[in-house]
């Protein structure tokens, strides 16, 4: 049984996919190796960089021509500063992924040496002069590395790029969610060193993209070939507009709605954009581990002088450039012919969910409904009166509770309190961004094709 995959990489055998080497340009990658080029490959959390690069190793050593090894640095992070660890972790890494069992513990040696915090480079020539192909070397989640720890495995493989390929890999890929001339390494002494300055050998960075439109219906249908269960219409265009075809939020909803609400496992149901927006509202306000993680990069302040103007509708960005491509590759912005806007209407509603979150919860304890007639329609002039008099009352004690976005305070608890209206009878949507001199805001209430719907 195949399903949507909202958890960890690809697995061929289990999951619905979009092939992973369809994610970038693989001639493009195929004539960066071949040149004995080392190069960036990044995109933001949950697009499918670790399985685009297990797939693009798979495909490479297929090929034959190349030995292709996979590794994943993130338990280097423990470390912190402590390169000795760092580096040795790196070690342990490398030798757990070579295949031949001598090497790999001919590798693992390298980290009892003498000075083994300068061992990457030692262990990576061995690999090489080992190897009867030249070496291609993927390097994933290298951004969870900080200060000297980054600094020194980045300046070791830096160290060895003269003597490829036959005594050094003849390319390495570098894996994270920034792009490397975009760090900013903080050193204990208060350096700040470039990434650039400490791998200043990169040839290219290349960036994995969110699925298409076709690609997002490619998806859904392979559910539809394995099970039976057909879309309605709109489907396909519902789930690219609510994801700007982001990969997990399309896998996350579709997996919601054809799993997690227990009615559609009966795959004679038709899944419909309905039922669809009931499953994008559920996983909103699920928190899930992808979308809790975007929430707390709201703390950020990097994020936060981002998201503050376009939230209080100012017309440009105080912040310099680096704040805005690291929101950029965060996966939080994207550039349109407007400006910067928020990638997606689920990361916009989102945002002022996360900000408002301990206020939310009192908002229906203060108000009675009076704002809902007795035919179950609502009554807006009467809903924002209330909700005047409720500010005029209470702002001081609702703005300060906001942690650093206090002056937008009233754009952030009026939007929370209509999310607060809907309480699962509707669906606040939201448009906000640069040089608009507004936010957008729309309350549909009531059940869909109700006769008591409204915007």
């Amino acid at each position: 049984m195949k399903f949507f995959n909202t958890a960890g990489p690809v697995n061929m055998d289990d999951h619905y996919k979009i092939d992973p080497l369809t994610r970038f340009d693989l001639d493009d990658i195929l004539m960066l190796i071949a040149q004995k080029k080392y190069f960036i490959l990044h995109a933001p959390r949950q697009t499918g960089k670790t399985s685009s690069l297990l797939a693009l190793r798979d495909y490479l050593n297929e090929k034959g021509e190349y030995y292709a090894v996979y590794m994943n640095i993130e338990a280097g992070q423990a470390g912190r500063n402590d390169v000795e660890f760092v580096v040795n972790t790196a070690i342990s890494e490398l030798s757990r992924r070579v295949k031949d069992p001598q090497l790999s513990q001919d590798i693992y040696n390298v980290s009892t040496l003498p000075n083994s915090g300068e061992g990457l480079s030692r262990a990576l020539s061995l690999f090489a002069e080992s190897s009867q192909k030249p070496v291609v070397l993927m390097i994933d989640e290298i951004d969870a590395l900080i200060g000297d720890s980054l600094v020194s495995i980045l300046r070791q493989i830096r160290s060895g790029y003269d003597s490829r390929p036959e005594s050094f890999p003849q390319s390495i890929i570098l894996c994270g969610v920034r792009d490397i001339q975009d760090y900013r390494i903080h050193r204990p002494d208060k350096e700040v060193i470039t990434g650039g300055s400490a791998f200043n050998i990169k040839a290219k960075s290349l960036r994995i993209g969110n699925f298409s439109r076709p690609e997002v219906e490619e998806l859904l249908l392979q559910h539809t070939a394995e099970t039976g269960q057909k879309f309605g219409d709109g489907v396909f265009d519902y789930v690219f507009e609510q994801t700007d075809g982001q990969p997990w939020l399309v896998n996350a909803m579709a997996y919601e709605a054809t799993w997690e609400i227990r009615a559609n496992r009966d795959r004679c149901v038709v899944i419909t954009a309905d039922m669809m927006e009931e499953a994008r509202n559920n996983l909103v306000i699920s928190r899930a581990t992808h979308l809790d993680q975007l929430a707390f990069r709201l703390k950020e302040d990097r994020v936060r002088r981002i998201i503050l103007p376009m939230i209080n509708n100012e017309e440009s960005i105080a912040a310099d450039e680096d704040d805005r491509q690291y929101c950029l590759d965060l996966g939080l912005l994207k550039k349109t012919p407007h400006g910067l806007e928020i990638s997606n209407p689920i990361y916009r509603e989102i945002i002022p969910r996360e900000l408002t979150t301990s206020r939310q919860e009192h908002f229906l304890s203060y108000f009675t409904p009076d704002w809902i007639r007795p035919d179950g329609s609502l009554d807006s002039d009467l809903l924002v009166r209330m909700f005047v008099t409720f500010w005029r009352e209470n702002s001081n004690i609702w703005a300060t509770d906001i942690a650093g976005y206090e002056e937008a305070a009233p754009h952030l608890v009026f939007q929370a309190f209509l999310q607060r209206v809907a309480n699962g009878n509707g669906t606040v949507y939201r448009e906000y961004g640069l040089n608009r001199g507004r936010t957008d805001l729309m309350l549909k209430w009531g059940k869909p094709h109700s006769p008591t719907e409204q915007r």
